[in-house]
């Protein structure tokens, strides 16, 4: 039935394309090139197949299609379905001419998590140990679990951070935060959670991770220099080590400084490496794969070097460098985590432990899952196969709860790690199976060559990894694009120094008021004629209504002789109880003043919450050129002045 007053809802129909064929296709986003995620490092595609690898390790053309054509969540053939295991997807089509290229892989990776592994561990104030026994479980769990075939999980310098202020130097509680965030993270996983993630912004990581490779660099400067008994709070550290400048120990300045200038030479040395053609003679190809492999495994070599040096002079009876110590051998036994802590003066509850790690709990496992996904997106985008963000949750919970089974703090994924699994030409997930291998055998025979390696060495490691995290760039570009922007990465960017979780929160809070107040405050164009044209330029949700009302009464009663309004509903998709309501309000408030609020442009959700609404006067019309004849006519049967006259004046209102 038909209300008096009211034309007939307009039908939304599906909009054809440009040609007239039908309905127009999405427009599918060109990948964007890794570089925008870490410059400085090439990509090439593996000779016969589409994964990204390097050219220069000739293998056979494989005869299967390649892990990266297949698109996970897709039907791989017309009917069937893929299995839910996501190793199942891959491993019944596995070719022997991808072997080479994952075990090259898995070893180059290893080569650089053995190193880093220690190094990460003195960061977050455990003993070295426990950052191999964080390094080999997410290596297996991803394999079966996961959906990218470059990301490999394991301990990173801002996973590294987080632990060392959350667990207190404190392995116990570091096993147990890596349980507890495997928890929340499987969760996660289970209910479909990971939108969450879509409200940290961009500058709020970059705020973040840009004040983290400040904070981790300088928190390295005192084992460089060889100076003990620094604070770990970052303006304490700095003034400490200020202040004790003329305490360095010359031994591990000059070790230290050297190992940062060859890790950044050979870093450069495999940026700028040429590509080695199969034409060319053997003895060039070999060359250039012997240094491929030495600027793969810089960090391995140059640790390795370091350790020789120290070794040498251990023979002759001096030490000028402070050496890592002893790490006790063997793999670590697999029992679950330890929910209370023996303390002098009794034991630590479970209550206690949890109050003491406070918001902790919510920040490491929600930057361990922004860090693995951010990651495993980029190399998917750049390598062309897709990504399931829930499996990728759910991988990750399940690495971090099992890992916490043999003494791992949390973990997440490794953006260096990850880059070195795709530039080794890795064509699937198996070539972690060859890295978790090799930090076994690493724990179970090689720990007591880790004796020699100078801190210095380690620290050179840590920084050389951190510093291209720090993004300068980042807010030069934002003050070309949006300077308001610039808040939330300030905000998150300064506070980090003084505590991490404060950083975060402050960021996602500023970024948080500035998504709210672009909702209550959108912007409502203003074109004037007969009548007065408002259109809103988005949706309208409740704390918006007020702002329109308010701009539709001061436009309308301030035009001479006062105008009525047409509220053109073209970017309105839907509409809450609250609008209505203050639609219904203005209404009424118009008709006091003897105008009239009539709606155009509606879609059809909108339209039936309001038809449902029964607003008094209500009256809707197809399009603004039909409100504009009805109002004419009622002005006396006369076409109305049009909004495109020479009379018309078009506002902005913010």
């Amino acid at each position: 039935m038909r209300h008096p007053g009211r034309s007939d809802p307009v039908r939304a129909e599906p909009r054809p394309d440009r040609a007239g064929t039908g309905t127009a296709p999405a427009p599918r986003d060109p990948a964007p090139p890794l570089s925008r995620y870490r410059p400085g490092i090439p990509l090439r595609l593996c000779p016969g197949t589409g994964t990204t690898g390097s050219a220069s390790v000739p293998v056979p053309a494989p005869r299967d299609p390649p892990l990266s054509r297949y698109r996970p969540g897709v039907p791989a053939m017309p009917g069937s379905r893929c299995p839910a295991l996501p190793v199942l997807r891959w491993l019944p089509r596995y070719s022997r001419s991808w072997l080479p290229l994952d075990v090259l892989a898995g070893l180059a990776v290893g080569l650089t998590a053995v190193p880093q592994a220690l190094a990460y561990a003195e960061l977050a104030g455990l003993p070295l140990q426990y950052g191999l026994y964080s390094s080999f479980m997410g290596c297996f769990v991803y394999c079966f679990l996961g959906t990218a075939k470059d990301v490999t999980l394991g301990p990173t310098a801002i996973m590294s951070l987080l632990v060392s202020s959350y667990a207190f130097h404190e392995p116990v509680h570091a096993v147990l935060l890596a349980f507890l965030s495997g928890c929340i993270q499987l969760a996660m996983g289970l209910l479909h959670l990971g939108f969450l993630l879509d409200f940290i912004s961009c500058p709020v990581i970059k705020g973040f991770t840009s004040a983290a490779s400040v904070t981790i660099s300088f928190n390295q400067i005192k084992n460089i220099l060889g100076l003990q008994g620094i604070p770990r709070q970052f303006f304490l550290q700095v003034y400490e080590t200020l202040r004790r400048i003329r305490e360095t120990r010359a031994g591990d300045a000059v070790l230290g400084l050297s190992c940062l200038a060859a890790l950044a030479g050979l870093r450069a040395m495999k940026s700028h490496l040429p590509r080695a053609s199969p034409a060319e003679p053997l003895a060039v190809r070999i060359s250039y794969l012997i240094v491929w492999i030495c600027a793969t495994a810089r960090n391995a070599l140059v640790v390795l070097f370091a350790g020789l040096v120290a070794y040498s002079f251990q023979v002759m009876g001096s030490q000028p460098f402070r050496l890592t110590g002893s790490i006790p051998q063997g793999l670590p036994a697999f029992r679950p985590p330890r929910f209370s802590l023996a303390a002098p003066n009794g034991t630590v509850p479970f209550q206690s432990m949890l109050q003491d790690m406070g918001v902790g709990l919510a920040v490491v496992p929600l930057m361990g899952l922004l860090e693995t996904v951010a990651i495993a997106k980029a190399f998917a985008s750049q390598n062309g196969y897709r990504i399931d963000p829930n499996q990728e949750l759910l991988a990750l919970g399940v690495a971090n709860v099992l890992g916490s089974f043999v003494s791992s703090y949390p973990i997440t994924g490794s953006f260096g790690r990850t880059a070195v699994n795709a530039q080794s030409g890795v064509c699937t997930p198996a070539g972690g199976l060859v890295t978790g291998a090799l930090v076994l055998l690493s724990l179970a025979y090689f720990t007591s060559l880790f004796y020699y390696i100078p801190k210095a060495a380690l620290a050179a490691v840590i920084i050389s990894a951190v510093v291209p995290v720090f993004d300068a760039g980042i807010f030069r570009t934002l003050w070309r694009v949006k300077r308001l922007d610039l808040v939330p990465l300030c905000v998150t960017f300064l506070l980090c120094f003084w505590e991490v979780q404060y950083g975060i929160l402050a960021g996602v809070l500023v970024s948080g008021i500035l998504l709210l107040y672009s909702l209550a405050r959108p912007p409502i164009k203003v074109s004037e004629g007969a009548v007065l044209l408002v259109q809103p330029g988005s949706s309208l949700h409740f704390p918006a209504v007020e702002h329109l009302r308010d701009s539709v009464c001061s436009r309308a009663l301030a035009a001479s002789p006062p105008r009525s309004v047409v509220l053109d509903c073209c970017h309105i998709s839907s509409v809450d109880y609250t609008v209505v309501v203050g639609l219904a309000e203005l209404l009424q408030e118009l008709r006091r003043h003897g105008l009239s609020l009539a709606f155009c442009g509606l879609k059809d959700p909108v339209l039936q919450v309001l038809l449902s609404a029964d607003l008094e006067g209500f009256q809707h019309f197809p399009s603004w050129e039909e409100a504009e004849r009805s109002r004419g006519a009622e002005l006396g049967g006369s076409r109305a002045e049009p909004f495109t006259s020479t009379a018309q004046s078009t506002g902005l209102i913010q």
